[in-house]
């Protein structure tokens, strides 16, 4: 198999462990995209993300390209978390979980297919990976996702995608060259545009959105703890999404 015929297959392998998935969560066509393993902006978010941010090699040492993939909600999940200002929808912590569950099945997936024609490959958990104090991820889904083209962060700081950033990401680290195609890079979120858009920001129910300071993590991720004690009989509900429900949720509005 060339590395285009990799690639195909890859993309195909997602669209069916995601239509075979028998979830409560409905899904619009998932997003896929690739970086080289050699990329500098790798090294780069050891400045701008952390300095214990991984490269892929850290992952792979045999790295030689990286699957980014999303997975968008459909319309109705975004409409049930923005109908209550202050409580999250019991669809998004189900959407949360569900989604959790099948990225993890998706990598599980490619990397026993993969394995099979000699790829080696590897992935990091789509969610729960970060240190709890600093609330920073070794390996972060969504920045992989911009260096593979799929999206550009928001003021909210979720990666905005040509279909929104009502979704959850995943990726995984791979030791064969699949067809980089280097996007141009694309301003999604309407502020960073014209500054026109502070939906994100008012729709904050923690105040942990500012225009000039950008998010605070602890509040928000204080919030999600309490939403979490709230609905302890979900399982892990950890969620908010309020800033996630606005324009940008479904489509790019730039």
């Amino acid at each position: 198999m060339n590395n285009r015929m990799i690639a195909a297959y890859i993309e195909s392998t997602i669209r069916h462990v995601v239509d075979m998935a028998n979830t409560i969560t409905h899904f619009r066509m998932p997003l896929v995209g690739y970086a080289s393993a050699d990329d500098p902006d790798f090294a780069i978010l050891q400045r701008t993300v952390h300095p214990t941010h991984k490269l892929p090699r850290d992952l792979l040492y045999s790295a030689r390209s990286i699957v980014s993939f999303f997975l968008p909600f459909e319309e109705h999940i975004v409409r049930a978390n923005a109908q209550d200002e202050e409580r999250v929808a019991r669809e998004w912590v189900v959407a949360y979980n569900e989604t959790n569950t099948l990225i993890e099945r998706i990598t599980s997936e490619l990397i026993r297919r993969l394995s099979e024609r000699g790829i080696e490959s590897v992935s990091d958990p789509p969610t729960g990976n970060f240190d709890r104090d600093t609330l920073v991820s070794p390996w972060s889904h969504k920045s992989v996702a911009v260096i593979a083209g799929l999206g550009s962060f928001g003021l909210h700081q979720l990666v905005i995608t040509d279909l929104g950033c009502a979704g959850r990401f995943g990726s995984l680290v791979v030791d064969v060259d699949l067809p980089i195609r280097k996007a141009t890079p694309k301003e999604r979120c309407v502020y960073f545009v014209d500054g026109s858009c502070l939906e994100c920001v008012l729709r904050c129910p923690a105040g942990a959105l500012d225009p000039v300071d950008g998010l605070d993590k602890q509040l928000c991720w204080e919030r999600c703890q309490r939403n979490a004690a709230k609905l302890k009989e979900m399982g892990s509900a950890t969620v908010c999404g309020k800033c996630a429900v606005g324009v940008c949720a479904m489509v790019s509005s730039v």
